[in-house]
C-alpha cells in the first residue's frame, strides 16, 4: 500500500488544529529545534496548522553545538520566533552535584541528562509564552526505545508518533522543506554518533520490518524484537495501583 504523503500531511494539520481548539485555543505551539528532520517537520506542520506567528522554537545547545547553524536556518526559513537557551551551566551543575554525592555516575545517566534538561527548558519556555509542547518522536525511534523517557519522549501532543522515518521524510517533502532539513543524517546529539551507528541497523531496515514484517537478517530481526520488547514500557502510561476504597 502506497503512502500518500500529501493526504497524511493535510490530515495531521487538521488534527493539530482540532487538538488546539479543544486543548489550547489561542495558545502557541512550542518545540525544541535540533535541526534534525523530526523537529523540522513538526515545526513546519505547526506553521501550516497555526500560522508562523503562533509557533515558537527553542534551540538548546550544551555548550558548543557544531550543527546549530542548521537549527538557525530552519527557524529563519519558517519565519518563526525562537529562543536560544544554553543548557551547559545547568548540565555542569547537576553533574557536579551528582559527583559530590558519591553516587557513582553511570554512562547512561550522563547520556540522558541533556535531553531531560532540554525538555524541562522547553516546558519553561512554553509556560512563559502560553504554549503547548509538541513531541517530535517518530514511530521508528519509539519502536526500539530510541528516546529518553521524560526527555525527548515527552510532550503535550505528538504529530509523528505513528509515522516511520521514511514516512516523516515524505511528509517533509510534501511540506516543501528543503533537502538540508529532510535528509540531514540523524545524529543523537548525545555522544556524537549517528542514530544508525548506535542502533546497529539502518532505519530503512527497521521501517520495512515495522510496516511489512520483513527482515532478512535474523540477527538484526532478533535485535529489533528485543529492543522493542524491553523498551515497550516507555510508550505506556505510568502504572497506577488500582485502589478502590
Amino acid at each position: 500500500m502506497s503512502f500518500d504523503a500529501l493526504k497524511v500531511k493535510n490530515d495531521i494539520v487538521k488534527w493539530i488544529q482540532d487538538w488546539f481548539e479543544i486543548n489550547g485555543k489561542g495558545c502557541k505551539g512550542v518545540l525544541g529545534i535540533s535541526g534534525g528532520k523530526d523537529s523540522s517537520v513538526v515545526a513546519a506542520l505547526l506553521v501550516e496548522a497555526l500560522g508562523k506567528e503562533n509557533v515558537v522554537g527553542v534551540l538548546m545547545p550544551n555548550g558548543e553545538q557544531f550543527d546549530i547553524d542548521v537549527s538557525e536556518a530552519l527557524v529563519k526559513h519558517l519565519g518563526i520566533k525562537s529562543y536560544v537557551v544554553n543548557i551547559k551551566e545547568a548540565y555542569d551543575g547537576v553533574i557536579s552535584e551528582l559527583n559530590k554525592s558519591g553516587i557513582g555516575l553511570t554512562p547512561q545517566a550522563v547520556t540522558n541528562l541533556p535531553p531531560r534538561l532540554r525538555m524541562t527548558t522547553v516546558y519553561a519556555v512554553s509556560q512563559c509564552v502560553n504554549g503547548r509542547v509538541a513531541n517530535t518522536c517518530n514511530l521508528s525511534e519509539d519502536w526500539v526505545g530510541y528516546s529518553t523517557r521524560y526527555g525527548d519522549s515527552a510532550g503535550d501532543f505528538s504529530p509523528l508518533a505513528k509515522l516511520t522515518v521514511q514516512e516523516v521524510k515524505e511528509i517533509g517533502r510534501a511540506l516543501g522543506l528543503p533537502d538540508m532539513f529532510v535528509d540531514k543524517v540523524p545524529i543523537d546529539g548525545l555522544c556524537g554518533k549517528t542514530d544508525e551507528d548506535n542502533l546497529g541497523f539502518t532505519y530503512a531496515t527497521l521501517d520495512r520490518y515495522i510496516r511489512e514484517g520483513v527482515c532478512e537478517d535474523e540477527e538484526i530481526k532478533a535485535k529489533i524484537d528485543r529492543m522493542h520488547r524491553i523498551n515497550q514500557f516507555k510508550l505506556e502510561s505510568m502504572p497506577v495501583f488500582p485502589y478502590e476504597p
